[in-house]
């Protein structure tokens, strides 16, 4: 069809997030190795308009905190030099232990986003 594949956005929400942790001086790596998991409880993506087939993508991410074990990202897509967003979405993601039981959110990442 030419257009992007709807469940890219999701794996480009993912790409995006890892590297605004990394630019803001910890990796999913460093917070893993000390034992807390992020899965993600929520996803979420609104398309407002297509984008095509190897489209330069562009992606604006922000972190909140929502609780002391539950932090949101919120993506906004858009194709290279465009002005309005080609999608928007959400993630909302629990901090775990390797078990899978929920714990705080390290205070690392919750200065970060605070």
């Amino acid at each position: 069809m030419g257009v992007t594949y709807y469940a890219n956005y999701l794996v480009w929400f993912e790409v995006a997030r890892t590297d605004l942790m990394r630019t803001m001086g910890w990796t999913y790596r460093e917070m893993e190795e000390l034992g807390v998991f992020l899965p993600v409880i929520d996803a979420r993506c609104e398309y407002r308009k297509s984008t095509k087939y190897d489209d330069e993508i562009e992606i604006e991410t922000t972190g909140e905190i929502l609780s002391p074990v539950r932090l949101a990202f919120d993506y906004t897509v858009r194709a290279a030099g465009a002005d309005a967003p080609a999608a928007v979405g959400r993630t909302v993601h629990a901090a775990t232990t390797a078990e899978g039981r929920p714990c705080r959110l390290p205070e690392r990442v919750r200065g970060m986003f605070a």
